[in-house]
């Protein structure tokens, strides 16, 4: 795999995390929220997933622990 195909992945692991995370505080999305909620974090374990099949699952774990703790900092 190779390096951009792993920060694409890792933008999308992002995107997904973004959403589910949005999705906790918007009152506009009532009993939808659940579901829509579960489907993200359902894509960005798929993501996970074909990442740690790329480049290994420590490695894979390590980027995206790096990823979302720099994204709940800003």
């Amino acid at each position: 795999m190779n390096q951009s195909e792993v920060r694409l992945l890792l933008q999308q692991i992002t995107a997904e995390y973004e959403a589910a995370q949005n999705a906790l505080y918007a009152p506009s999305l009532g009993a939808a929220r659940h579901s829509f909620i579960n489907e993200r974090l359902e894509r960005m374990s798929t993501y996970h997933e074909q990442l740690s099949c790329g480049i290994g699952q420590d490695e894979a774990a390590r980027l995206l622990c790096e990823g979302l703790t720099a994204e709940t900092r800003s």
